[in-house]
């Protein structure tokens, strides 16, 4: 049995190995290979990146047929749409003389109209109560430039303060 492994093992390495392909992959395919593509020449191949390389890609962020100026933020911050603090309302609250500001989450928006200041409570984009307030020049000790906030006011009432880039105000409500 020794004998018969050291023969194999003899013929098997004393056999010449034929090569079986030469040059390149794509010879054996022919004019195309097994998706129907055909080969490209390396000369091509550079043709075409050069072709490429000339050609600059347009910003799609710069609007077609309107100036564009990166450097005037200001025009860029007054067009784009005011972030409004939110409140929250823990409690019911008397609103006027029959009105009621349910419990809940409110954007708040101050504004001024005909020299009187309101505090303006939104959901969603409804406006839930328009609240008479009254301006001042006290920013509350807040640190940000837009704040509102719920404080306590004696037993029976809440006071609302509110802080924006035009003016600060606050407002007085009874609790329900």
């Amino acid at each position: 049995m020794k004998k018969f492994f050291v023969i194999l093992f003899l013929l098997i390495f004393s056999v010449p190995v034929e090569v079986l392909a030469e040059g390149d992959l794509w010879d054996n395919f022919g004019d195309t290979n097994v998706y129907g593509q055909k080969p490209v020449s390396d000369e091509e191949f550079q043709q075409a990146l050069d072709s490429k390389k000339g050609k600059k890609k347009r910003d799609k962020n710069i609007p077609k047929g309107e100036s564009f100026s990166q450097s005037n933020e200001t025009e860029t911050l007054f067009n784009t749409t005011k972030e409004l603090p939110v409140l929250l309302i823990p409690m019911d609250l008397k609103a006027g003389e029959n009105g009621v500001i349910p419990t809940g989450h409110y954007q708040v928006l101050g504004e001024k109209e005909n020299g009187n200041v309101y505090i303006n409570l939104y959901q969603s984009h409804d406006l839930i109560a328009k609240l008479p307030a009254q301006e001042t020049d006290d920013d509350f000790n807040e640190p940000a430039i837009n704040f509102v906030k719920l404080l306590p006011h004696g037993d029976y009432h809440v006071k609302i303060i509110y802080g924006g880039i035009d003016f600060n105000a606050y407002t007085v409500l009874d609790t329900k």
